[in-house]
């Protein structure tokens, strides 16, 4: 079998369908909104991304999953026009109060999903997908960038396909099946006659989750769904009995920046 031949998207779907980690609902994001405004416009992560980004003869941006605005905001001083999609009503809702309040007054939000039609949506220059990749069929998410795209496209995808360690899912005695790897974006781009290039960056890891008990047991729920009162009795013995030193270490998950010029 030759390389070209090997139907990626096919293997990407079938594992996106298989893997643990299934994609939030709007009304769950709608929830997180909140906690993810206090915390991700400091990510290390945010600066790490602008940094790859080349602003080079780009006026205008369309930013996929915005959520709160974290890079959008940013980077809303050096363009002229901004659009922000996300299918979290109240994610663009927080992004609008926090332009507001920075004055910021060249972002439109667009509150559409992946899923419905972008044929109103205008192009711009750059087009971002940051840290929402969470796609079905990842051929026809990247189709969707491309064509909103005048001059370059970059998307972030996470490294490692499991958003829970090794050592938590031990202690719960639970085996998962991972979610597609950044390395399947790369070669569907490949069949799609896409050149990409590939940098990694960093972002917070789960050593933020030790702060509490309940934020530990919270996010591992989180990732990896909802828990048996066996399972959670297990992360409180085993957060009972970490080191002090550890709860509160920091530790760091990588991120995959995929970027491409028209």
């Amino acid at each position: 079998m030759r390389f070209e031949d090997i139907d990626f998207n096919k293997l990407y779907m079938e594992q996106k369908e298989a893997t643990t980690f299934k994609q939030k609902s709007k009304e769950a994001w709608d929830i997180k909104a909140d906690s993810m405004n206090k915390r991700v416009h400091k990510s290390i992560y945010n600066e790490q991304f602008l940094k790859l980004l080349n602003l080079e003869k780009i006026d205008t941006l369309l930013d996929i999953g915005c959520g709160v605005g974290n890079i959008s905001l940013k980077l809303a001083p050096k363009l002229s026009k901004i659009y922000c999609l996300d299918y979290s009503t109240k994610m663009l809702e927080l992004l609008n109060e926090n332009a507001k309040k920075q004055n910021i007054n060249n972002i439109t939000t667009i509150n559409k999903s992946w899923y419905d039609s972008w044929d109103d949506i205008s192009n711009a220059d750059l087009v971002i997908a940051s840290r929402s990749m969470e796609v079905k069929n990842m051929k026809e998410a990247l189709e969707k960038l491309n064509n909103k795209a005048n001059k370059k496209v970059v998307i972030s995808y996470k490294v490692g396909g499991s958003f829970v360690s090794d050592e938590i899912l031990d202690v719960l005695q639970k085996d998962i099946i991972k979610k597609p790897d950044y390395i399947y974006v790369l070669n569907i781009l490949y069949n799609m006659g896409i050149n990409a290039s590939l940098n990694f960056v960093q972002s917070e890891g789960r050593g933020t989750i030790y702060t509490s008990k309940e934020k530990f047991i919270e996010s591992v729920s989180w990732s990896i769904g909802s828990l048996r009162s066996d399972e959670i009795k297990k992360l409180e013995i085993y957060y009972d009995n970490l080191d002090e030193n550890k709860k509160f270490k920091e530790d760091f998950v990588s991120w995959a920046i995929i970027s491409w010029d028209k």
